[in-house]
């Protein structure tokens, strides 16, 4: 097909559309004069400056950098047998000459140099190993910082910051007293006051079923977030053969606290009923037993608790000493007198505490003894023996007088204390809970 003329087409258009196309052409000369106007003058008349781009280098200040505000770190090791100071503190990653020869040779830190196996060592050191502050734990507790100061190490005794935290353990009785509370979780040191606690009621030698139940509170001793050691009872249950028994701590003033129940009485009873934390009876009291050395029939008027060698004794009641000696078949032994008509003795003992002495005042649960085997002794262990008015009594069926109950002055301001604990331990009996932070 052939292109067709324009011209020849514009003859053949309608003369509205020829006069539409005429006045849209003449409409649009003034703008094409304007944009030729704009392209055609000089830009020097438009007063327009040139640009110029110049680079300069600028020198930027020095800024030192504190060391000490740098990052820093924490570590924390403990120390191990044969540590020298240069060792740990290569296991801290301290890296100062300055520090290391602080350390060694001041006296300030020679506690630093006489840190007990397993003391924990707290450590901020800088990124590249210099050391900023060490602290540690000293003597009665109290805190030690050695810390960096105007390019010198200096040593700062601060007081301990001491914590304590209320635990609490419930358990079963399955074979023994100190199995459930393994078993529950508590620290030897609770158990052994709960084993005292209790001993004025319970023997814990005879009189424990399987199924008895305990639950207890007591408390925890941190210093600066580290365990110190196990605290005090707040408060216990034990429930034997179907009997509950309860207490109480109360603290009358700084100085003086003990046990009672929630009634007021006292916990403690005249006389312990076990001179020996734990043990077991080797020897029952009896009028007929046959003596494994002499090899014949004769009473025993005493109870022997078989412990192992250096066990501690402890006197089972206030009271006067009459004899530190050797008796006999007693070898080592310790006689007590209590209130002119009751007298305990301790016999076969490996050896006296230190200065016990005839005349000495004792009070109840002072360790005046350790378990032995001297005189008539087939293995260690302790003869205990009751005495009223010079006659043999049985040490565990004997009935003890009761301590003295809470003062009345006292009274108004125990009873919210010991209504706040029972009232923990019947949550914590209804509950099981196993632990109480």
């Amino acid at each position: 097909m052939l292109t067709q003329n324009p011209l020849s087409q514009e003859r053949n258009m309608p003369e509205s559309k020829k006069k539409l196309r005429w006045f849209v052409a003449l409409s649009t000369l003034p703008l094409l004069g304007v944009v030729t106007a704009f392209g055609l003058v000089p830009q020097s008349d438009l007063d327009l400056t040139s640009t110029q781009v110049a680079i300069e280098e600028i020198a930027l200040p020095k800024v030192t950098v504190d060391e000490t505000a740098a990052a820093s770190y924490w570590r924390n090791e403990r120390v191990q047998r044969g540590d020298t100071v240069d060792e740990l503190l290569r296991r801290l990653s301290i890296e100062d000459a300055a520090a290391s020869a602080y350390l060694r040779k001041s006296a300030d830190a020679e506690s630093f140099r006489k840190l007990p196996v397993g003391t924990e060592v707290q450590a901020e050191t800088t990124a590249t190993g210099g050391l900023i502050a060490l602290r540690y734990l000293g003597d009665n507790s109290a805190q030690i910082l050695i810390d960096k100061q105007d390019s010198a190490f200096h040593t700062k005794i601060l007081p301990a910051q001491l914590e304590n935290r209320l635990f609490v353990r419930t358990g079963d009785i399955k074979t023994n007293l100190y199995a459930a509370t393994d078993e529950a979780g508590m620290p030897e040191a609770a158990a052994n006051q709960l084993n005292e606690l209790f001993s004025g009621d319970i023997d814990f030698h005879h009189d424990l079923r399987k199924g008895d139940k305990f639950t207890v509170v007591y408390e925890m001793t941190y210093s600066n977030g580290a365990l110190l050691h196990t605290g005090r009872i707040q408060a216990a249950e034990f429930i034997n053969q179907g009997h509950t028994y309860r207490a109480v701590y109360f603290q009358k003033d700084a100085q003086h606290g003990d046990y009672y129940t929630p009634e007021g009485k006292s916990m403690h009873k005249a006389f312990l009923r076990s001179p020996v934390e734990f043990s077991r009876i080797s020897s029952g009291f009896t009028t007929a037993r046959f003596h494994p050395i002499l090899k014949k029939w004769r009473a025993h008027k005493g109870v022997d608790f078989a412990a192992p060698m250096g066990t501690r004794v402890k006197v089972t009641a206030d009271g006067i000493v009459s004899l530190v000696g050797k008796q006999n078949s007693y070898g080592n032994v310790i006689m007590v007198n209590h209130q002119g008509r009751y007298t305990t003795v301790y016999g076969h003992l490996s050896r006296f505490a230190k200065g016990l002495h005839q005349g000495q005042h004792v009070a109840q649960g002072d360790v005046i003894g350790y378990v032995g085997m001297t005189g008539w002794a087939t293995g260690p262990h302790l003869h205990y023996e009751f005495r009223v008015n010079g006659q043999q009594h049985d040490p565990l069926r004997v009935a003890l007088p009761d301590a003295k109950p809470i003062d009345s002055t006292y009274l108004a301001a125990f009873q919210p204390v010991a209504n706040d604990f029972v009232a923990r331990l019947n949550l914590l009996r209804n509950t099981n809970l196993a632990k109480l932070d």
